[in-house]
């Protein structure tokens, strides 16, 4: 759809707009997790994250774990009914030392019955991705985080365009594609839109779906008031309009949504759910997840 339509629909009556989208919303609901394999030291200046060597956040830093902690993780978020489950990584991009530990937890979860391998760890040049691709993983994760013309106001150590290329390679070797965003960090509704009509393009499996949840001592710590819920669920239902065939999944920061809106976004947009710890913030149980999926009367995708 072209922005002006989709700026025309944005503005609809929410209950209009929210029964618009879950024409394109399935009756199951996908679980994901993932185990933070590297924290901290990160030589980019991304705004909103604590990891960032540029900002003196109050996070433990930590080298890549070893594979007994990403087993037992992967092996516990099974038993939660999770189905894919990602390794993820702080900095730019890995080193060759640190890729070839990642290589070798990749083929660790790819041992795993009923878990699809992911990962998370940067940007990504042609030999990382083609080597990804032969170890068996099965989805890449990228975020865009925001919209081109807006990507400026939150990093400049590197750009949209280093992000899309990463984009370009995962599908080039065929892997899967997780790529989404991070509302709330001062984007216009038109350039939320932006990042709707961009993914269309991107066609991405996946969609996660982040709420900036400020951290103290980052450029954006004070920002709590840059969208409120009505706006979060007016973006999820044009999200789902423009990649109707993509996922949307809840990921970080989820819970600046009440239960109720939670709800009615997984009725109307929602797919999929990061559950358990996130990255530096923490999400609900998977206990607690599923007694919501249930409460709406959808299912959760069995592995």
């Amino acid at each position: 759809m072209k922005k002006e339509e989709l700026i025309k629909l944005y503005d609809y009556p929410l209950e209009e707009l929210l029964n618009l989208s879950s024409k394109y919303v399935s009756n199951k609901v996908e679980f994901c997790s993932l185990v933070n394999a590297r924290n901290g030291k990160c030589s980019q200046d991304c705004k909103y994250c604590a990891q960032s060597s540029h900002y003196r956040t109050d996070i433990e830093d930590y080298p890549i774990v070893n594979k007994n902690e990403v087993i037992k993780a992967a092996l516990e978020a099974k038993e939660n009914g999770v189905t894919r489950f990602a390794i993820v990584t702080s900095g730019k991009s890995p080193d060759e030392e640190n890729f070839n530990k990642i290589l070798e937890l990749i083929d660790e979860l790819n041992k795993i019955e009923g878990i699809k391998s992911c990962a998370s760890i940067g940007i990504l040049n042609e030999e990382q991705a083609k080597l990804l691709a032969q170890h068996g993983l099965k989805r890449f994760h990228h975020n865009i985080n925001t919209s081109e013309s807006y990507y400026k106001n939150i990093c400049t150590t590197h750009n949209w365009q280093d992000r899309l290329n990463t984009c370009k390679l995962v599908k080039k070797y065929n892997m899967e594609l997780c790529c989404g965003v991070i509302l709330g960090m001062g984007e216009s509704k038109e350039q939320r839109i932006e990042m709707a009509i961009e993914l269309s393009e991107i066609e991405p499996d996946s969609i996660p779906i982040n709420i900036l949840m400020p951290i103290e001592k980052t450029p954006f710590e004070n920002y709590y008031n840059k969208i409120d819920e009505e706006n979060i669920l007016r973006t999820l239902a044009i999200f789902k309009i423009a990649n109707p065939k993509s996922i949307l999944r809840f990921c970080g920061g989820r819970m600046r949504l009440s239960e109720e809106n939670q709800k009615k976004a997984l009725k109307c947009c929602v797919e999929g759910i990061l559950t358990g710890n996130y990255l530096t913030t923490t999400g609900k149980s998977p206990q607690q997840d599923i007694k919501m999926i249930q409460d709406i009367g959808k299912e959760l995708v069995k592995n």
